[in-house]
């Protein structure tokens, strides 16, 4: 595969696609890293908005203190997936910002691009919030005839312990070796005292 179309934003089911990267696609010639901007923040609103009301938005958002942080964690995201890709240096990274519905902008960019793969994170989400807020990664796979690679989150994860749980955990392992040897040389002196 030559050019490869992977979406991301900040949510933990997009670092998935690293993991799915690295081991199954590595091939590519030219990634795409896409983030997508959703400029009214988690509301449903922007499902609801036509491109008419859309570009009224992006025409009010223009030059505002939202729209720079939006565009600031944007920048962030794509820097943090863009360093961790290009570590091998064997690909062109592009990224790519846009805004507005996820799945919708997720297939105009592969259809500009003419990406042979799209990989996508897995949300998450659940029952009644998939219901409500959707599923991008379901409405590209839906929408596509170009394959999609949906990654998710491994089950199993390292975790993280802190200096406290570490110290914790040689000071219990110190009391059950200590209580243990006092212990047996109790034992071995009733032992002893018997014979």
């Amino acid at each position: 595969m030559k050019k490869i179309l992977i979406a991301v934003d900040d949510t933990k089911g997009s670092k998935a696609v690293l993991m799915v990267f690295h081991y199954f696609v590595m091939t590519a010639v030219e990634v795409i890293l896409l983030h997508v901007e959703r400029l009214e923040g988690k509301s449903l609103m922007i499902d609801m908005l036509g491109e008419a009301e859309l570009s009224a938005l992006r025409e009010s958002l223009k030059d505002t203190e939202h729209k720079e942080a939006l565009d600031n964690k944007a920048e962030n995201i794509l820097n943090f997936y863009k360093k961790e890709l290009q570590n091998n240096n064997i690909f062109n990274v592009k990224t790519v910002i846009r805004e507005g519905n996820p799945a919708e902008e997720i297939l105009k960019v592969a259809g500009e691009e003419g990406v042979e793969l799209i990989i996508m994170g897995y949300s998450g989400k659940k029952w009644l919030n998939r219901l409500i807020t959707g599923c991008a990664a379901k409405e590209v796979e839906k929408n596509t005839k170009i394959p999609i690679l949906i990654a998710k989150k491994p089950f199993v994860y390292k975790e993280v312990y802190s200096l406290k749980s570490a110290y914790t955990a040689i000071l219990t392992t110190m009391a059950v070796v200590f209580g243990l040897f006092f212990l047996s040389i109790l034992i071995l002196e009733v032992i002893l005292q018997r014979w």
